[in-house]
């Protein structure tokens, strides 16, 4: 068989099928890629970093070496009298039921005192610090904008105390120092419940010692805050801190300290 030329009509179509070609605009590589893939979702990971103020009084008893137990009842008029410094503050991050939480209190005071009339002088200072970490985990309870989680985390105390006597006309002193620390396991509730837009309510009660640190300790918690637009909020509140500790570790070297540290709170927080 051969190949013959064809009708006018099948040189029409032809034709028209060379013109289409002609006029139809290339294909690219890049019309043969498949959609871009979605994006991945967010982590879900929410953030706030607080600073705060606390008014602290402290209450209780504390006594060194063999010397009776003194009852201390200082108000926050006399501490800040006294005081050298302080930082406050906490990180808060949650994710879904899961809520952690990290908190540091610091302070440092002084005094000194003239040992009846023109004779020794006593200075002494004092530094505490107190760290703690919660890990909570809401429950199935309450509606949406009420997060009610136990939680389970560690908190930490160390006590530095440092004493120096000097004898009226000497250059020199008479100098000790002592520090306490201790870690105590802690188990309780912390709640976080949303009014509406603006306002809200946090709460943290808990427990712990149990004689593996502390004898007892315990810490309870309640603001009211404000949220004034999605990154910043404010809060006033009052918080208590219990702590019963005894170390006894060999003659003249007794310690206890039976403390309540409470007063209002205020604090600041950004939210990212």
């Amino acid at each position: 068989m051969g190949w013959g030329r064809g009708s006018p009509r099948q040189g029409f179509f032809a034709a028209a099928l060379l013109a289409a070609a002609a006029v139809a605009p290339p294909a690219h590589a890049a019309d043969l890629t498949p959609p871009p893939a979605p994006a991945a979702p967010a982590s879900g990971w929410e953030f706030q970093a607080t600073f705060y103020g606390w008014a602290t009084s402290l209450t209780g008893d504390i006594g060194a070496r063999d010397l009776p137990a003194i009852p201390v009842n200082v108000s926050f008029g006399d501490i800040v009298g006294h005081l050298d410094g302080a930082l406050m503050g906490d990180f808060l991050a949650k994710n879904g039921d899961w809520t952690l939480l990290a908190d540091v209190f610091w302070s440092k005071l002084s005094a000194d005192k003239t040992v009846g009339f023109a004779g020794p002088q006593l200075d002494f200072s004092q530094r505490l610090l107190v760290m703690q970490g919660i890990a909570g985990y809401r429950l199935p309870v309450g509606p949406d904008n009420f997060d009610l989680s136990a939680t389970a985390g560690f908190r930490y105390q160390r006590l530095s105390v440092d004493t120096t006597l000097t004898p009226a006309g000497l250059p020199f002193g008479l100098s000790s120092s002592d520090v306490k620390d201790w870690l105590d396991p802690v188990f309780g509730l912390m709640l976080q419940y949303q009014f509406n837009e603006r306002w809200f309510l946090n709460a943290i009660a808990d427990v712990g010692g149990f004689g593996l640190g502390s004898k007892l300790t315990s810490q309870g918690f309640v603001a009211v805050g404000y949220n004034w637009n999605k990154s910043w909020s404010t809060a006033i509140g009052y918080r208590a801190l219990y702590t019963d500790y005894e170390s006894i570790t060999g003659p003249r070297q007794n310690f206890r300290y039976t403390t309540t540290m409470h007063g209002p709170m205020f604090s600041i927080g950004y939210h990212f």
